[in-house]
């Protein structure tokens, strides 16, 4: 495994998650307007997560699932995003009607489903119960599409004890992203700071390159 993996952190519910985040050292971080999610924010909660994160070079995402257009507007005029993540039922029209960049959330690792999104980066999450239940997967899947050159962000069930065995799974070519939510959360989905760089320093020693030897 070489090279970097981008680490988000999904499901932000206040500013200090915000400052823990930020603390951990990840890369994107998520917040969700999916009605039905026990992380869900308003939009009071929203701006003031998305105004902690700014200059800290943390890009912010906004999470919908087959969300009605006027609400991602409305939720894109009031708050600052650098890209919105859609993860239900989607279709390619949906994802190019958007105007920032999109992550696109799969089930599986589905080479003709994933195809129907070019130009999107593909969130690879449980085949069956989709995402933020924290559950596992074959991970070993997604490295069929990681190999063939998409941009590919694995989820579903990852924590700071097995994401480095996710990793390993892939094989020598790193995803472009890891994403995680209950993984590394407390009480009431609050995002837990120990955890988070735990995450963090877990991904970062798996994808340091490997040194090698003299004469090697």
């Amino acid at each position: 495994m070489t090279g970097n993996v981008r680490i988000k952190v999904c499901g932000l519910r206040s500013v200090d998650d915000a400052l823990a985040a930020i603390d951990a050292g990840v890369d994107l971080v998520g917040l969700n307007f999916v009605a039905t999610s026990p992380r869900c924010v308003n939009l009071r909660e929203a701006e003031a997560i998305a105004s902690a994160l700014e200059g800290s070079g943390i890009e912010r995402v906004a999470v919908f699932a087959d969300p009605a257009w006027e609400d991602v507007d409305r939720v894109l005029r009031r708050v600052d995003f650098e890209r919105v993540q859609l993860h239900g039922d989607e279709s390619e029209e949906d994802v190019e009607a958007v105007e920032l960049p999109v992550i696109k959330a799969l089930r599986g690792a589905d080479l003709e489903t994933a195809e129907a999104y070019p130009g999107a980066l593909l969130l690879l999450d449980h085949p069956h119960s989709g995402g933020g239940r924290g559950q596992t997967w074959e991970w070993s899947e997604a490295s069929a599409l990681i190999e063939l050159g998409l941009d590919v962000i694995l989820a579903g069930g990852l924590h700071p004890e097995n994401v480095e065995q996710a990793l390993e799974a892939v094989g020598d070519v790193p995803p472009w992203g890891v994403d995680v939510a209950s993984g590394v959360e407390g009480e009431g989905h609050r995002k837990d700071p120990a955890r988070m760089r735990a995450f963090v320093e877990a991904v970062r020693r798996a994808s340091v390159p490997p040194v090698l030897e003299a004469g090697g």
